[in-house]
């Protein structure tokens, strides 16, 4: 996968299409993502200890990671990601202008 923890992304399709925020965390396994502030589902949690408090959170689920594109800082824009080789390292650039992407 091309995505990373910490990449700032923006949302192509579905429902919270158009949102931007950060990843969170990165499941390859399955290939999807988890992003802050997207795909908010409500979670009904009970009490498990004696004074503490249940109820109704938000929690963000995972969307599928080929529904985002990277955020260059360059450009702002959202974009797809490249690989060059510089040094004997890989080198995430950005497809529209050609930055190095953290």
């Amino acid at each position: 996968m091309k995505i990373k923890k910490g990449d700032t992304v923006k949302v192509l399709s579905g429902n919270d299409k158009g949102k931007t925020g950060e990843v969170l965390e990165v499941i390859p396994k399955t290939e999807k993502i988890i992003v802050k502030g997207v795909n908010i589902r409500k979670k009904h949690v009970k009490p498990r200890k004696q004074g503490e408090e249940g109820g109704i959170i938000p929690v963000e689920c995972a969307i599928h990671s080929s529904k985002v594109n990277v955020v260059c800082p360059k450009c702002n824009k959202p974009t797809r990601i490249g690989v060059s080789i510089e040094k004997d390292q890989k080198v995430r650039i950005c497809k529209k202008c050609g930055a190095k992407i953290k």
